[in-house]
């Protein structure tokens, strides 16, 4: 059986294993984490600490950046930092929260297809079927329509629009574990459904969900800024990335920082996010030639 494979929940030897691989993260890795801290850090310090800069507003409109104004202002004269740190607390936290639930709901719903009888992994396979025939677009518009555009319903929106993909993902990962000798030692002494989804299957699809995870929190992201951008997002005066490049697009024909700044903050992050992707531990192995 292969090392990379092992039967219960992480050990030490696995942690340090871990910490081994760790040990080899790319230059690009550290970069893409450093670039997620940075914005994580904004997201819950920055509003406190701008929170003056970003609700006075009446100064010059569109004024380009200077020492006063790092970024800029917005058409309300407001101080584009401050306002590009408040859109992180949107963007970053409804992003992160609608991730965390459409991949950890997507992936107990496979652990459980996978470890159960065949008439459940039929029945979840084809509930979800329904939803992925169903253009995640056009979906969060009729949620929206439907709902509202409120920061709960915007994370309800975007957890069941991803929920699929996540499913299909870990089962056919579940799956493949299911079929391993050691699961079936498992069962033979008694185990229970919950233990082998929990102790035998999760722990070594862990590394591959947590690739997926990131990907899918791109999308969210991207999704949240297209509908904020349509003006069915975020609502004024809260603001995300998308609304603020909606708000203060007339300066887009001049270059104006109020319309690129959080247009970078955008790409920055889905750019980092990417190149932790690229430097997880498992691939970064392989692409070392490793097993």
């Amino acid at each position: 059986m292969s090392n990379a494979i092992h039967s219960g929940s992480f050990d030490r030897p696995a942690l340090r294993r871990w910490r081994a691989r760790l040990a080899h993260f790319g230059v690009t890795g550290w970069l893409g984490l450093a670039v997620i801290a940075f914005w994580a850090a904004a997201a819950i310090f920055g509003p406190a600490m701008l929170s003056q800069r970003g609700d006075i507003g009446g100064g010059e409109v569109f004024a380009p950046m200077s020492g006063a104004n790092w970024f800029g202002t917005d058409y309300l004269g407001r101080d584009m930092l401050a306002r590009v740190s408040e859109g992180a607390r949107y963007t970053v936290g409804v992003a992160f929260v609608a991730t965390l639930l459409a991949s950890g709901t997507g992936t107990l719903l496979a652990l459980l297809a996978a470890a159960s009888g065949r008439w459940i992994d039929s029945t979840l396979s084809r509930a979800l079927d329904t939803l992925t025939a169903i253009p995640s677009k056009m979906f969060a518009l009729l949620m929206v329509a439907g709902f509202g555009s409120s920061v709960q319903m915007l994370i309800v929106t975007a957890a069941i629009i991803y929920v699929p993909g996540s499913y299909r993902m870990a089962r056919a990962l579940a799956v493949n574990i299911n079929a391993l000798d050691y699961v079936t030692v498992a069962r033979a002494r008694g185990e229970g459904t919950g233990y082998v989804m929990l102790q035998e299957i999760l722990p070594n699809i862990t590394g591959p969900m947590l690739a997926d995870f990131g990907l899918r929190f791109v999308y969210v992201v991207l999704l949240l800024a297209s509908l904020s951008f349509l003006g069915l997002g975020i609502q004024p005066p809260e603001a995300d990335w998308g609304s603020l490049v909606r708000e203060n697009i007339e300066t887009l024909a001049n270059g104006g920082a109020a319309v690129i700044a959080p247009s970078i903050a955008i790409a920055s992050l889905t750019i980092a996010v990417n190149l932790v992707i690229d430097n997880l531990p498992g691939r970064a192995a392989r692409e070392r030639g490793g097993r």
